[in-house]
């Protein structure tokens, strides 16, 4: 691996009692682990930070997958100033004074300034427009780090004058790599401690952690610190220790973040592909991550109606009924109905001809000129309808043959539902094509 050259920064004293996971935080480009999609030789990151060209970066992704890590690499890897603040706790006050101090320094002593902010979402948009000017002048140049798709949690200048690099849950070899560097290492970590880890036990630490270093860092430590040596004074790391000191899984899910979007969208797509099995699995990572089951129920409704109508009509009633469940019953025996809704919806023919017929219906009206009502079609249950005209001329269709008798019921011709010849639907497109063409052979031709 090629060595970049480093600063004469120094670096910060360890503090010995810091969490394992700051200790073992990388100093280095080498000891960095991960994100090789954008950090690795040949990369777009690793290319700038080679020839000390960096421009402003935004980084996001999950908690504990290396953005402040990456940032304080960069910091000992840069030949230009480094600041940092986290935007849960800097003032307006503090963001200016940073911003007046880099301007000075490049003007004094024409070193550039990085400016990292921690936590950017926190940033309120005055906020953000602060660091605007400055940004575009190269005055400091931004690192932004954030758990939020920043599309969504920083203002649109700022991010049209940054590089976006999103992070990824880190693999379990990461994971599994990151674990034996803390468990050897004597200065930062745990290997002054004597201790044999298993490999089933960083395995497992690996899995729960969900691609979250900072998490099983943070249970191997507790883990080897709570354990005791034996009489050769080794400390033994076994899979039962592992399992004592991660007892939960930890899912990566953010309920106002991307994590809840991009899962809704993975089990609503595999719903309306016809694949049970997938909506199961994403429906089961959204409940055991805390998501509200009304949401589930309500999209669960919503795809009802709109990927499998009158294809399979009683779609809808059963994702109706389990909504109902869901309130009567409650969780966790209400996860039941949903899966039961979940697997018919999955399995059903699928048709969306009435979510594009209101689609078509509603654009006409907010394009076109309103339509006025047909006088014999509107209300005459009241006195002096008559005398206006309206409901004269209307045809009961139970008088007819069929149920059914052609009159006007929109001033212009209009089709917008096109039944599919896809289960029930099959039989009520050949029930509307009929009826079509006798309104067509009348010579009458209107919608209806």
């Amino acid at each position: 691996m090629e060595l970049f050259t480093l600063s004469n920064t120094p670096e910060d004293k360890i503090d010995p009692n810091a969490p394992l996971a700051l200790r073992m935080r990388p100093r280095t480009v080498e000891e960095f682990v991960g994100q090789g999609h954008f950090f690795g030789p040949g990369k777009l990151l690793w290319r700038m930070l080679k020839a000390d060209r960096l421009s402003s970066v935004l980084f996001y992704g999950p908690p504990g997958t290396g953005k402040t890590a990456l940032a304080h690499v960069i910091a000992s890897t840069t030949q230009a100033h480094f600041e940092e603040i986290n935007a849960a706790t800097a003032s307006t006050k503090d963001v200016r004074r940073v911003l007046s101090e880099a301007k000075e320094r490049g003007l004094r002593l024409k070193q550039r300034t990085i400016l990292f902010v921690d936590e950017l979402h926190h940033f309120n948009r005055t906020q953000q427009d602060i660091l605007l000017p400055d940004v575009e002048k190269g005055t400091a140049i931004l690192i932004g780090a954030t758990v939020h798709n920043p599309f969504f949690a920083i203002n649109s200048p700022l991010i049209s004058r940054s590089q976006i690099f999103q992070f990824e849950p880190l693999s379990r070899e990461d994971i599994k790599a990151i674990l034996r560097r803390a468990l050897l290492d004597k200065e930062r970590g745990l290997g002054r401690y004597r201790v044999e880890g298993e490999e089933a036990a960083l395995e497992h630490l690996a899995e729960m952690s969900e691609g979250d270093a900072r998490r099983a860092l943070n249970a191997l430590e507790v883990g080897v610190l709570s354990a005791g040596a034996d009489a050769q004074g080794v400390i033994h790391y076994d899979l039962k220790a592992a399992e004592e000191s991660i007892q939960r899984k930890a899912i990566v899910y953010d309920k106002l973040g991307d994590a809840h979007y991009d899962a809704a969208s993975a089990f609503i797509k595999s719903m309306r592909g016809g694949n049970p099995d997938a909506a199961l699995y994403w429906m089961a990572k959204m409940l055991e991550a805390g998501e509200d089951p009304r949401f589930i129920a309500r999209r669960i409704v919503i795809l009802a109606a709109e990927d499998v109508g009158n294809a399979d009509p009683m779609a809808l009633v059963l994702a109706s009924s389990a909504l109902n469940a869901l309130e009567f019953v409650g969780m966790p025996e209400a996860r039941i109905p949903l899966a039961q809704a979940v697997t018919y919806l999955a399995t059903a023919p699928k048709s969306n001809a009435s979510y594009l017929a209101i689609e078509r219906a509603q654009e006409d009206v907010k394009r076109e000129r309103t339509q006025p009502v047909p006088k014999h079609l509107r209300d005459a249950n009241y006195p002096g309808a008559a005398e206006l005209g309206h409901g004269i001329g209307y045809k009961y269709p139970h008088d007819y043959k069929g149920q059914w008798v052609e009159q006007e019921y929109i001033a212009e011709g209009k089709s917008y539902y096109e039944p599919k010849e896809v289960g029930l639907e099959a039989e009520i497109k050949r029930r509307l094509d009929a009826w079509r063409k006798k309104r067509a052979d009348s010579g009458k031709g209107s919608g209806g």
